[in-house]
């Protein structure tokens, strides 16, 4: 393992990866971006990409990565190909399969989500061809043409009202009997009244045909076993997606029931300094323009972890001498009233203590981990450790003094 320690480890460089790289590079942060294939992700599979912010004329997915990639690259970000196989999140300790290892004060996790395939015939020869996984992004190639959706829960019903606006047909092919839909019961009131949707029952895909675009589909009945072939233009496949996150089990980090990351806002997961993003977190809309966002959070957010975390431990944790932590905020009106107080008693003991000030706004991590939740609290710290805490109305000139005769003698 490098004796360097980055500031921001990246894994994955998909548009979230790379969102990150260039936040982070760009605000002076050691940043490295580990990626096992061609940086860009899915978004490097899409051949026209006409929904980006700013490309109105369209762009293409590669020369879109490509430019995220540069752009990261010019602000000093490193990238290496390497498959990360393993995450030590307690030390920030990134494990490659090929076993390299490279160690972060924080870490990013932007490995993808890769939409369920069929491994049908046709399906990867005609992907991007008239084969698609995002209505979104396609939507408009079909206008006019007629299309066929396979599946029947809430993606694949929404997108084909969704691609209705555009297809002149969209013919849904349902495994299920008659009528009989897995999505919720207003998108299949609005899917069975609309003109342009027609459904396919019991049935499922065997095969994509086509030379060089989409011709037709091969459709089999699961309780006949019949084949029969139907002309299309295209083929939107809607079974599921698969987050990239196998290697994250075990890991400590939590993942929902379908593998997907959780986080906060800010991108935060259940373990302080390691951050997630793009499509493999839970979230509502899994498009570039978000998961780029979801990058410039994380780097943003993780700028402000390291801050707060060498902070705190360089003038609280690591201080010899004891340390009265005043946690407060301007905002309130009591912690107001109260500092004038903390600070002449502190200050009355001269170089044997030290007062450290912590807005309870801007230092929420730390604040939580020491369970700070009124306005003002103090905690005492002696050689690192808690040695005493005095909320609110518990604080006054003797109780200060009391605490700290008892660490200074």
């Amino acid at each position: 393992m490098s004796d360097k320690i980055y500031d921001i480890l990246i894994v994955g460089g998909g548009p979230g990866g790379l969102a990150a790289a260039i936040y982070g590079a760009r605000s002076r942060m050691a940043t490295l971006l580990i990626e096992k294939g061609k940086t860009g992700g899915q978004a490097a599979t899409t051949e026209d990409m006409e929904n980006y912010p700013g490309f109105a004329r369209g762009t293409t997915g590669p020369g879109l990565m490509n430019a995220f990639a540069d752009h990261a690259k010019s602000f000093g970000a490193e990238i290496v190909r390497g498959e990360v196989v393993k995450v030590d999140m307690e030390n920030k300790i990134v494990h490659t399969k090929s076993g390299e290892t490279y160690r972060g004060k924080t870490i990013v996790l932007s490995p993808g989500a890769v939409p369920r395939t069929l491994n049908i015939p046709g399906e990867f020869a005609l992907r991007g061809k008239g084969v698609s996984y995002c209505a979104t992004c396609d939507a408009d190639f079909f206008e006019d043409l007629d299309i066929v959706i396979l599946g029947n829960g809430d993606a694949a019903i929404e997108e084909a009202g969704y691609l209705s606006k555009f297809a002149e047909t969209v013919t849904i092919i349902v495994i299920h009997d008659e009528g009989v839909l897995d999505a919720a019961p207003m998108l299949q009131e609005r899917a069975f009244k609309n003109p342009k949707i027609k459904w396919v029952w019991n049935s499922t895909l065997t095969e994509i045909k086509g030379d060089g675009l989409v011709e037709s589909v091969v459709i089999k009945n699961m309780k006949t076993n019949e084949l029969t072939e139907m002309e299309t233009n295209g083929v939107f496949i809607y079974v599921g997606t698969v987050p990239q996150t196998a290697f994250l089990k075990d890991s400590g980090l939590e993942l929902d029931g379908r593998g997907y990351i959780v986080t906060n806002e800010q991108m935060e997961t259940n373990i302080d300094g390691v951050f997630g993003v793009g499509d493999a977190r839970v979230k509502y809309l899994r498009q570039v323009v978000t998961a780029a966002s979801d990058g410039a959070i994380a780097a943003v957010a993780a700028e402000k972890y390291i801050m707060e975390e060498e902070g705190f431990r360089s003038s609280v944790l690591d201080e010899a001498r004891p340390v009265a932590v005043a946690f407060w905020s301007p905002m309130v009106q009591k912690a107001l009233e109260m500092m004038p107080l903390i600070e002449t008693t502190v200050d009355s003991y001269g170089d044997k203590v030290k007062l450290a000030k912590m807005d309870t706004y801007r230092n929420q991590r730390v604040a939580k981990r020491y369970g700070v939740s009124q306005n003002p609290t103090i905690v005492f710290f002696h050689e690192g450790e808690v040695v005493a805490t005095l909320v609110e109305d518990a604080i006054t000139e003797a109780s200060i003094r009391e605490v700290l005769d008892s660490c200074c003698k």
